[in-house]
């Protein structure tokens, strides 16, 4: 066992750190949310990741994402967070994609085989095509839900998605899928805080998105943690 993981191993056993270590995971979006499920699932052991995301760092984004910096602004982000993921694990088996994710590109993507996707997006198309496909197809999966125009992270909760409150992109989300005929269990992590209405503004002229939400540093952060969470556990049995 390497010595980086040895705390990991304390706590969860070396069988199931060896098990992190073979499973292969797809993050989709690595903006506030997704960056940080990606390096807490790589700090945990997690030795095969594909990230996909098409933004470049710009500066709205350096008060909540973790690849946003000022000496990152323009870069693109799956690429920024490639060279922090192989700095924490140097032996980590990576694919870093700077595409957006398109409708009809998901059943391909899902074909390479994962052992668990994380879903990110926070746009609903791809959002619904990538979760839609995943449940017909098997794939274990989790999705977050919005964490934009909120402030308390204590009501932020796991669950399926039928039991969602609150959340307008959960109740976008789960109408399209219902629509699509896709039943069968989703698990969301989401807030029952309700959005504050001031935070939100509409925006024209943006690629499948009609407003911009107010957010803070360290609810993405907290979402994102809260997706690793679960999928740690659920690979190890915990």
């Amino acid at each position: 066992m390497e010595e980086w993981l040895q705390r990991t191993s304390l706590l969860l056993g070396a069988e199931q750190v060896a098990r992190l270590q073979s499973s292969r995971i797809l993050v989709v979006g690595v903006g506030g949310v997704g960056a940080y499920a990606a390096e807490m699932l790589v700090r945990a052991g997690v030795s095969s990741m594909t990230i996909i995301d098409s933004d470049e760092v710009s500066p709205s984004n350096i008060n909540r994402q973790l690849v946003a910096l000022h000496s990152t602004v323009g870069k693109i982000k799956v690429e920024v967070l490639a060279q922090r993921l192989a700095d924490i694990n140097p032996a980590l088996q990576l694919s870093a994609r700077a595409q957006y994710l398109e409708v009809d590109g998901v059943e391909a993507l899902l074909q390479e085989g994962y052992d668990f996707v994380v879903d990110a997006i926070d746009t609903v198309a791809p959002k619904v095509a990538l979760l839609a496909a995943c449940m017909r197809q098997g794939i274990a999966v989790v999705s977050s839900m919005g964490a934009g125009a909120r402030l308390d992270p204590s009501q932020i909760q796991y669950a399926d998605i039928a039991n969602t409150s609150i959340c307008g992109l959960a109740r976008a989300v789960r109408s399209r899928l219902r629509k699509m005929g896709i039943r069968g269990k989703l698990p969301v992590v989401f807030s029952t805080e309700v959005p504050r209405a001031e935070a939100v503004q509409e925006v024209t002229g943006e690629r499948n998105k009609r407003t911009t939400v107010g957010t803070v540093s360290y609810m993405p952060a907290i979402f994102g943690c809260y997706l690793a969470s679960y999928v740690i556990r659920k690979l190890t049995q915990q």
